[in-house]
């Protein structure tokens, strides 16, 4: 039986893009075994559970095959059992911090002599005072 580290074996079966995301997201505790943080160099045994946080979403997987280098997906996926519950799946999207008004970002910036003109043919302003 070979034996395969944790971080390898995360960029193996495709959870990460590089070895390096895997083993920083190791290091910083977004990877748990039974809830508690592990070490990249920790060996991977079959039938582990794993909870792994990344950038876009949550994973719970449990380990059925070993593998050491990057394969395809399809045969990636087969070394794997997503436990992941539905409402968990879903992709983490990012919310805008402001409303976008398609020329500039609100409340932000000076308002461009267009804008400036529209403001003041609306609210009846006249800017020649004699």
């Amino acid at each position: 039986m070979e034996k395969v580290r944790l971080d390898k074996y995360l960029w193996a079966i495709r959870i990460f893009k590089t070895r390096t995301q895997a083993t920083g997201a190791i290091d910083d505790g977004k990877v748990k075994w039974n809830a508690t943080p592990v070490k990249p160099s920790r060996v991977v045994g079959i039938g582990d559970q794993y909870t792994i946080r990344t950038p876009a979403r949550k994973w719970i997987i449990e380990v059925t095959g070993l593998i050491a280098n990057r394969v395809a997906y399809e045969e990636a996926i087969k070394n794997y059992v997503d436990l992941t519950p539905e409402e968990e799946k879903v992709p983490v999207k990012m919310i805008e911090s402001s409303f976008f008004t398609g020329k500039r970002l609100s409340k932000t910036g000076k308002p461009t002599k267009k804008q400036r003109r529209d403001r003041a043919d609306f609210f009846g302003d006249d800017d020649t005072e004699e």
